[in-house]
Parts: C-alpha cells; structure tokens; sequence
C-alpha cells in the first residue's frame, strides 16, 4: 500500500499503522513528499508535481503495472484521489484521512502563519523555542542540518503548496469507482463533518468512518483507525478502480 502524508507531514507519520496491519501481510510504502522530510525542495506544489513524483516512485518500485491501495491523510489525500482519477489502473481502493473534496479558497492560505518561523537554527532547542504554540505540530520533524537543525519542511514550501491545494477538487473526488473508505475527525477544523458525509454520499463504493479526533485521526486514535482500515482492506481485497 502507498502512504501519502499530509502537510508538515513525513513518511513516518505511518509507521505505527505500518506495524499494525503487518502481521495482515501488508507492506506500507510512505515517502517523503516533495519538499518534506529528507526529500529536495521543488520548484513548485501543484498537483501535477506531485503527482509525477508518485508515477516516478512507482515505476521505480516495479509496481507501475500492479494495482495497489493508496492511502493519504489531508494533502496526500488530495494526491491519491487525483491519482485514481489520473491513472485508475493504478489503484485498487482509495483510503482518503481526513481529506477534502472542497477547501475554500482564502488569502492568505492557512499555513501562511509558518512565514514567521525560521528554516534553521544552531540548536534543536533554539528551533524549537521559536516555533512556540507550533512546536506540538512541528518538534518531532525536526532534523540535523550542515549549521545546525532545520524544520522538516521550508515554511515559504509549505505556503505554496498550501495555496495551489485550495480550490474546489469534487470533479476528481468522483472520478474514479474504486473502492473507498474516507477516515474523518469530526473535529477536524479542515473537513467539515457535512462535507465528509456529502463525500461519501456522492461518491459510490465509498465507506464513511467518523473518530472523536481532530484533523490527525490516523494519529490521535491510531488503534480506532487501523482496525478500520484493516476491515476495510479486507472487505474488498481484489477490487479495481475504473475511470470516468
């Protein structure tokens, strides 16, 4: 299975999953997405970027013959359902965290408050203090750098990806009839629970699963969320997804 991470996000972010559903037989692929982690910085965040990314990663791998899951939590979401979409022999079922159909389009973008934040300091303490009330969201990204410690992502990046994602995404949402499962936070400030629900409801094959959990669901109720991934996996072991 594929593991797209969102925003600020990195390829670890499922690895407690990862471990949860091997015992199953299931093996994780989750990258580091352009500009996050210990993958380069890009020239830019558009969907075509990303998305050429995962056929490189893919061909790469062997696996751009076989159909497989694709699972994405918020922005990878948005990636893996712009993939079933783009190349439905490609994926086999879609598990969408807490991604959205919709995001109303603001100036400026909701991660714009990162431009406040340096890249880099001498010290991981140092980074840390002046990432304030971001540090929960941000401290265990952090990474060793040539001067110091840096910030798992380049805020200026993460605005700009943040801004192409904004925008209305339901034609690609239901462009593809494989098998799906949308994992949602009802407390998520990013999916509305009315969208969520309208998602599931317009989109046939789709299986809608509410957690008490913020936008994160994969990481606050990790538990809640593998054993609904797991049935999920299994109830449709050998479907197809075909394009419109």
């Amino acid at each position: 299975m594929l593991g797209l991470h969102g925003h600020l996000g990195e390829g670890a972010d499922f690895a407690e999953l990862a471990r949860a559903l091997s015992p199953d037989g299931w093996r994780v692929v989750a990258l580091d997405q352009r500009g996050h982690g210990d993958s380069d910085r890009a020239k830019q965040y558009d969907r075509n970027g990303y998305l050429d990314d995962l056929s490189l990663l893919l061909t790469y791998l062997g696996l751009d013959h076989q159909p497989l899951p694709v699972l994405g939590h918020s922005l990878g979401a948005i990636n893996a359902y712009y993939l079933a979409a783009a190349q439905p022999d490609a994926v086999s079922a879609l598990i969408n965290i807490d991604g959205p159909a919709h995001l109303r389009v603001v100036d400026p973008a909701p991660l714009s408050v990162l431009l406040g934040l340096p890249y880099s300091a001498p010290t991981r303490k140092e980074l840390l203090s002046a990432c304030g009330s971001l540090t929960p969201l941000l401290e265990n990204g952090l990474r060793p750098h040539h001067d110091g410690w840096r910030l798992g992502f380049h805020p200026a990046d993460m605005v700009d990806s943040d801004t192409r994602v904004l925008g209305d995404h339901w034609n690609q949402w239901l462009s593809s009839h494989c098998p799906a499962l949308l994992l949602h936070g009802t407390a998520s400030t990013v999916l509305p629970t009315a969208q969520a629900r309208e998602m599931a409801s317009r989109r046939p094959g789709t299986t809608l699963i509410e957690l008490n959990a913020d936008h994160w669901p994969h990481l606050r109720r990790p538990k809640e969320s593998a054993i609904a991934i797991r049935r999920f996996l299994d109830s449709i072991l050998g479907g197809r997804c075909r394009g419109t």
